[in-house]
């Protein structure tokens, strides 16, 4: 499992456009801070996109049937919103400006859909070589798992990287990427560290106001 920089990722992203297009660099980009799979990224349409709120909603993806592609739904059989990022605004907007609703946000240049094998040989290799990422053998599954060491690098828990990678349970996203949590201890446990004096210092009680053990007992009178 591979790990991308952010420096990576744009190199990588710049190699693809180099190669191909400004589609294919917004692509690499969206796949890598949205976590989307190539199927799902490539089935995306400009009624997917609120610009303005910047979500998308993950419905459908392309998937191989008796070697021809069919649209179907996620992998769960569940939609998603997932974040759009500020910094992809202005590219996405470029992509849909002026086009329908079902039209792909990530389409060829006649206007049909990306075919994702004539992607990952057309653009994918010389990209990665460009970008001087050759070692090991890298697929585009690699930008989902960037996407989700990211995330977690900015704080996102288990549901919250669960949600954007539209995993069925938060037990599948530990069971991929549990490893990446440990790595914050020390983080946790020096924030909760940093809290303790100032919350002494103050007085504060963590008791629940009203329950019994935050009010003080008076003696009781005898009989």
């Amino acid at each position: 499992m591979v790990f991308l920089a952010h420096a990576d990722v744009e190199h990588l992203a710049e190699s693809a456009e180099a190669y191909g297009s400004r589609t294919d660099g917004t692509l690499v980009r969206w796949m890598s801070y949205t976590g989307a799979r190539i199927g799902e990224a490539l089935a995306l349409t400009v009624g997917d996109l609120d610009l303005a709120r910047r979500r998308a909603v993950i419905r459908q993806t392309w998937t191989e049937d008796g070697g021809r592609m069919v649209l179907g739904a996620p992998k769960t059989g569940k939609s998603r919103t997932v974040p759009v990022h500020g910094f992809l605004i202005s590219d996405l907007a470029s992509l849909v400006y002026g086009q329908p609703d079902n039209a792909y946000v990530f389409r060829a240049a006649r206007g049909g859909p990306i075919s994702a094998h004539n992607w990952r040989s057309r653009v994918w290799p010389k990209a990665l070589m460009s970008a001087g990422l050759t070692e090991g053998d890298l697929a585009p599954q690699a930008l989902r798992h960037t996407a989700a060491s990211m995330a977690n690098a900015a704080g996102a828990d288990v549901l919250v990287v669960q949600n954007m990678l539209g995993h069925a349970t938060a037990t599948e996203t530990l069971n991929r990427y549990g490893h990446l949590w440990p790595d914050r201890l020390d983080e946790v446990t020096n924030a909760m560290g940093r809290a303790r004096d100032p919350a002494l210092s103050r007085g504060q009680s963590s008791l629940i106001p009203g329950h019994p053990d935050s009010c003080p007992t008076e003696p009781r009178e005898a009989a």
